[in-house]
Order: C-alpha cells, then sequence, then structure tokens
C-alpha cells in the first residue's frame, strides 16, 4: 500500500502564496511565525457527527507539522473578520492504519470530498488544484468545531463538536451545494475533472458514523473524565 509524502503538497501549492498586510499598531518585532507557516487554502463541507441535518462551511488554511501531518486553522468565511470556528489535522494512510481501532472511529476519509468536486482549493490554478487533490484523495482528516456558528451563537459557546464528511451522493443539502456553487463555481464541473483520479481503498476504521453509534462529545461524557 502506498505512503502518502505531504512534502508533494509544497509542489502543488507554489503558486498560492498569499502575504496579508500587516495590522496597524503591529511593531517591527512581532513574530508571527506559526501563521507564516500555512501555504495552502482549501474550502470543504461538514457536519456534526450524529446530526447531518447541521452542515457548514469551512475555509481551511493548512500547514505542515511534518511530511504526513498537517494541521489547519478553519474560519467561517475567507473574509477579513472571519470568525475561527475549529481546527483540522490531516494525516497520510501510513499513520492512520497505524492508529487504534476507537482513535479511527473520530476521523473521516477524504476520497468522497475529492471526487464529487466538493472539496476546492479557491484561486489555484486548476492543474495546480488537481495536483493537490491527487493527495488529499488518500489523507484522513479529525475535525473538532469550537464555535457552533449555524447555532447563531455570538461567541463560542459548549465543548467541541466532532465533525464528519461526506462519503456518498445524497448527503449534502441541495441549498448548500448551491452556495458552494455559487462562491467557488460548480462542483460537477470539478467531479468531471478528477473523473480520471483513481478511488482510494479505504481504511473500514474511518467514518465510523456510518457503521455504529456516531462518536459524539457532550457534556455528560466530559463531566465523567
Amino acid at each position: 500500500m502506498k505512503t502518502i509524502i505531504f512534502s508533494s503538497l509544497f509542489i502543488a501549492v507554489a503558486a498560492f502564496g498569499q502575504t496579508a498586510e500587516p495590522a496597524k499598531g503591529v511593531t517591527a518585532t512581532a513574530n508571527f511565525a506559526p501563521l507564516g507557516d500555512v501555504h495552502a487554502h482549501v474550502c470543504g463541507i461538514h457536519f456534526y457527527s450524529g446530526d447531518m441535518s447541521r452542515q457548514i462551511f469551512a475555509e481551511h488554511y493548512c500547514a505542515h507539522l511534518s511530511d504526513e501531518v498537517l494541521q489547519c486553522i478553519l474560519y467561517d468565511s475567507n473574509k477579513p473578520g472571519a470568525r475561527m470556528i475549529g481546527v483540522e489535522y490531516i494525516v497520510s494512510e501510513k499513520i492512520f492504519e497505524t492508529l487504534p481501532p476507537e482513535e479511527k472511529k473520530l476521523w473521516h476519509s477524504h476520497n468522497y470530498e475529492v471526487k464529487s468536486g466538493v472539496l476546492t482549493a479557491p484561486g489555484m490554478a486548476e492543474a495546480d488544484e488537481k495536483g493537490l487533490m491527487k493527495v488529499l484523495i488518500g489523507t484522513y482528516g479529525k475535525t473538532w468545531q469550537t464555535w457552533q456558528i449555524d447555532r447563531n451563537d455570538k461567541i463560542p459557546m459548549g465543548i467541541p463538536q466532532l465533525m464528519m464528511a461526506f462519503t456518498k451522493d445524497g448527503q449534502a443539502k441541495a441549498d448548500v451545494l448551491a452556495q458552494r456553487d455559487q462562491l467557488y463555481g460548480p462542483a460537477s464541473a470539478k467531479k468531471t475533472a478528477r473523473a480520471d483520479i483513481p478511488d482510494f481503498k479505504l481504511d473500514p476504521g474511518a467514518d465510523g458514523w456510518q457503521k455504529a453509534a456516531p462518536v459524539q462529545l457532550d457534556l455528560k461524557t466530559v463531566a465523567k473524565k
């Protein structure tokens, strides 16, 4: 079974570097080194584990932690003033295979997100985006939502919620897909362009919500800990 080497992402996103204007009042000695590691932006749709009716957009800003681990900050938009709503960790197949069964239940696959065209890299050249998707298709993500923006909370309320990703047609709401298409172009066109990307053989331990009771945190569970 092949090993996905995340370092190839650097090639795929080389043309996607962004330099932000420094904020007023920031001194020349300020150090934002961790933020400077961010080199990729992708947008996807997540749903709350145990409640597929709650579907939200997540703008991912990702950086390498190692050759086979990405860490992403999630925002509710790609505009100034966007709210930070969570985090996602992305690992290679090689790492995922080593995880214990209970841990695997917390992770979702990316195969369908890539093949369906729903996952997109805004602003990236088509060829570069396709190269990036060839890497991401064989990876797994663990996502924690820290701000339940679909409840219209003014600040982050409650405890982090585990999020999942779609695995087949018919799961994403039509209005959510329509909004995604309006923002970033039709997913159907990306699906066609990615038709020649081979499907990835998924580890059966991922996407545990499909096979058993979905995993989710609640206050009672946390209190027992």
